[in-house]
């Protein structure tokens, strides 16, 4: 290789490494709370179960669903629909979001009563929320949190022309050399789970494709968005309430009916539009178990008569590659082996974005000690890479230790994770960073122990066992590094001894 051409390939490279850090710099807080949130929702059922612990056990989908059909029709009025996920494997409860006297409500139903569970908490659907829409108002949470997974598109990109010795660095790593081992652990986090960031990076700007790129659907619909949909999910009918009023069909028969047409697949979603109403429609989508692949089918009834009006099974082309794509970032299709893989594959992400954002900051303070805005960036980062996980712990602290009957608890559970994560960085921004570090760790080791100790420790049903020695395991592994960070902050500095010349 000539040396204009070495000269090009490295200048290529030190161009690709400055965009890298610095995509990842621009919006690297919110990519860590959107990581961090993401692979906490691989688990979202099993997280809401750890919330709910009144409810334990399984539960059946056809009489959960019927007893919730019961209850939303003596306790609801004027309604325009019920939206309903039936209990499976890893859900015990009915998720249910209607209307009623012109409120919304999103309640989890009791699979027997079919009575709202009494303990009101969003669950696992907090993590998820905030992970593509971070508790902003539609559609700016959507919109930042797919202008980040663009950024992070090109990091990622970036990052693989950066690198010198890609494969290499998958086996390398170099402990106690200081700046040499956070890249050693950053590109060893890279590399090693590569093809899973490409993914589900990919994967999830495609979820949100209709926002940020919405040209290809106003030039074929204009507003139109009823036609998009029905042309996306035929099987699914719409219809205009005519006033009359008509009880519901019995629901279990549909759902029978259903589950044939589904080829065995259990029922995953119900809705139920116009209820109460002789214009009312039960439209049935199964659980995306049997195929990677979102909505692989619908069947609609008449809500009045439990009459089919129409089956749809997907199979156009075009239409499965979208919703494969889409389904393997949503993972429902996923078992339990995989949703861990998917969990492993998250962390390693969400840990490559925290190390990069600290590699950053050990480049510059080397290279400027003095500079305001590197000293402002790294307490940024005591406060927000560990305030993000204190605002969580404190969510599921909340959940415990909140009266069942408060009003809008569900809401104060946020407010509680919010307000927890603002003192943090507060307190980030405050303390020096020798004295940050151990101290948030530390308070957040203290949480992740309370919150395994106010759940069940020993139940039959092991999904909040399992969580709460998750929670019991991180903080045992974040004692053990503050005690480290104590250690160092305490050592005697080592003397630098001059060498004399031969």
């Amino acid at each position: 290789m000539s040396q204009a051409s070495m000269l090009v390939r490295d200048g290529a490279r030190q161009a690709m490494a400055w965009l890298h850090g610095w995509t990842g710099l621009l919006l690297g807080h919110i990519l860590f709370i959107m990581c961090l949130a993401g692979t906490l929702s691989v688990f979202k059922p099993e997280i809401s179960r750890w919330m709910r612990p009144e409810v334990s056990g399984q539960a059946d989908p056809v009489r959960a669903i019927t007893a919730a059909t019961d209850w939303l029709s003596a306790n609801t009025t004027g309604s325009t629909g019920w939206y309903l996920s039936a209990p499976d494997g890893r859900s015990n409860l009915v998720e249910a979001t209607y209307d009623s006297g012109g409120a919304y409500f999103s309640r989890a139903l009791d699979p027997l009563s079919g009575a709202p569970v009494p303990r009101d908490t969003l669950g696992g659907e907090f993590f998820y929320r905030l992970h593509f829409e971070l508790e902003l108002p539609y559609p700016w949470g959507r919109l930042l949190a797919s202008v980040a997974a663009m950024l992070m598109l090109v990091a990622i990109i970036t990052g693989i022309i950066a690198h010198k010795r890609f494969f290499k660095d998958i086996f390398t790593f170099r402990p106690a050399k200081g700046q040499r081992s956070w890249l050693d652990g950053h590109n060893a986090l890279g590399v090693l789970s590569l093809p899973f960031h490409i993914m589900i990076t990919f994967t999830g700007l495609l979820t949100l494709a209709s926002l940020n790129m919405p040209w290809g659907m106003t030039a074929g619909y204009g507003q139109d968005l009823m036609a998009l949909y029905s042309d996306l999910t035929p099987g699914a009918v719409t219809q205009a309430a005519t006033g009359t009023k008509a009880p519901l069909a019995p629901i279990a028969p549909m759902l029978a009916q259903a589950r044939r047409h589904f080829a065995g697949a259990p029922v995953g979603r119900v809705y139920i539009f116009n209820p109460g109403d002789s214009g009312a429609v039960v439209t049935i989508y199964p659980v995306e178990t049997a195929s990677i692949g979102y909505l692989p089918a619908e069947i609609s009834f008449d809500g009045a008569t439990g009459k089919v009006l129409k089956a749809w099974t997907e199979q156009r082309p075009v239409i499965r590659t979208y919703q494969t794509i889409y389904g393997l970032h949503m993972a429902h299709f996923a078992p339990l082996l995989t949703r861990w893989l998917y969990f492993l594959g998250g962390a390693m992400l969400t840990l490559a974005i925290a190390s990069g954002m600290l590699l950053w900051i050990v480049k510059r303070r080397e290279r400027a000690p003095l500079s305001i805005g590197n000293r402002l960036l790294e307490r940024l980062n005591v406060g927000g890479l560990v305030g993000v996980p204190i605002g969580m712990t404190a969510f599921l602290i909340a959940n415990r230790l909140l009266p069942l009957g408060l009003t809008m608890r569900a809401e104060v559970e946020v407010s509680v994770a919010l307000w927890s994560t603002g003192a943090a960085l507060l307190l980030g921004l405050v303390l020096p960073p020798a004295l940050g570090w151990p101290l948030l760790l530390g308070l957040l080791a203290l949480l992740c122990a309370l919150a395994a100790l106010l759940g069940p420790i020993w139940a039959s049903d092991t999904v909040p066992v399992t969580g709460n020695m998750m929670l019991l395991a991180t903080a045992i592994a974040l004692g053990l590094l503050v005690c480290k960070l104590l250690r160092r902050r305490h050592a005697p500095a080592p003397v630098r001894r001059r060498t004399m010349p031969a």
